[in-house]
């Protein structure tokens, strides 16, 4: 569950391995639409048919190494975000997923512990804007650097289009 303005989540976690590639997340097959619920019901697919059925909304994925590696797709991050997916913790990401990511108001955290020390199934708390992440079920804490604030208010505002509408209508 986010909430708004504090960036703080609280989901089960969905364990992934190392080089998750956008392949994987978002197959090619489903590039033809942009719309967030049909990208949201093929989200990891491939490698878990029942993804998409299983994941609840505020759930979190935690992957291993280069997690969004392969192609430059804007869909991966949309998929997962539109899977109700409150955030991506993994122990490196690919640099364009992480962009990507940033772009369309994913939060991603990076923490090589929290990746390793969580399994399917923990219940997770990230404070977003601390950079700490709680394993409630182990009862392990892990830290990981926070995204500095005009970064988090992309991310808090949905996204970077979202961000720019703001700030041109005088919203901010």
């Amino acid at each position: 569950m986010q909430q708004k303005g504090k960036l703080v989540f609280k989901g089960t976690a969905h364990k992934l391995g190392d080089n998750i590639d956008t392949d994987v997340i978002i197959p090619a097959r489903y590039l033809n639409t942009l719309d967030p619920d049909e990208l949201a019901s093929h989200c990891m697919e491939d490698i878990d048919k029942n993804f998409s059925t299983q994941v609840k909304r505020g759930d979190i994925i935690v992957g291993g190494e280069n997690f969004g590696c392969g192609s430059s797709r804007e869909h991966a991050p949309l998929a997962i975000k539109s899977s109700g997916v409150s955030c991506v913790i993994a122990s490196s990401f690919a640099r364009i997923f992480y962009r990507n990511a940033i772009n369309i108001g994913l939060p991603i955290l990076e923490s090589r512990t929290a990746s390793e020390h969580t399994r399917s199934g923990d219940l997770l708390e990230v404070d977003f804007k601390k950079g700490t992440i709680t394993n409630m079920t182990s009862g392990e804490s892990f830290v990981s650097e926070s995204f500095p604030e005009f970064m988090q208010e992309i991310i808090n505002m949905g996204g970077l289009v979202n961000r720019t509408k703001q700030k041109l209508e005088g919203n901010e």
